[in-house]
């Protein structure tokens, strides 16, 4: 796994050949218990580093379309699963907490309910103010610029607009971490702005 721009945050990627774009993970670790978001498969190496830092206590998941290898993980670790409350009906695998706008996960890490994406009440969250890890509704196909999923998979663009509107206004944001595309370290409350003045 990759040391992002804290030492508490790792990432691992897998290229996407139909998007030309790379997939993302994020790993927060925490004494209290290490936290995956939206975990790819792991290699061995990347198995034998998060054992190093202490396994997992629990796997988040954005949206139905990152279970990604969510369940095998949680097998071999006994992490415990998060999801979307707007989902519960018909998530594809068992789900130990669901969750809604303003929770907080954990200390230090709240969710954010976005509209109008692909997926029902799809979350975005906010690490300690200042870290936005996304799932589809905002991602970044080119380096240096975010962007919103194609309207053609939009449910309705003018929640989506809204949604990220909401994001925009969270001005001490300063990394967008998307679980597709390119990662933005520094500005991202300024190309969250950008995005939603489209």
């Amino acid at each position: 796994m990759k040391l992002l721009h804290r030492p508490d945050l790792y990432c691992w990627s897998e290229f996407d050949a139909d998007r030309n774009v790379d997939f993302h993970s994020v790993a927060w670790v925490r004494p209290e218990g290490n936290i995956l978001i939206d975990p790819l498969p792991l290699s061995e190496h990347d198995w034998l580093h998060l054992a190093s830092l202490g396994g997992a206590q629990w796997i988040v998941i954005t949206n139905s379309d990152h279970l990604r290898a969510s369940a095998e993980i949680a097998a071999k670790t006994g992490a415990q699963i998060a999801a979307p409350a707007g989902e519960q009906a018909d998530f594809p695998i068992p789900v130990q907490r669901w969750l809604s706008d303003g929770e907080i996960i954990v200390p230090g890490l709240a969710v954010i309910e976005l509209h109008g994406s692909k997926t029902p009440g799809e979350l975005a969250l906010l690490l300690q103010d200042t870290t936005l890890i996304t799932g589809d509704l905002v991602r970044a196909h080119q380096a240096g610029s975010l962007m919103m999923l194609p309207d053609a998979k939009l449910k309705d663009k003018s929640q989506a607009i809204n949604s990220v509107k909401r994001l925009a206004s969270l001005e001490q944001v300063s990394a967008v971490l998307v679980g597709d595309g390119w990662q933005v370290f520094h500005g991202g409350h300024q190309l969250l702005q950008k995005l939603a003045a489209h």
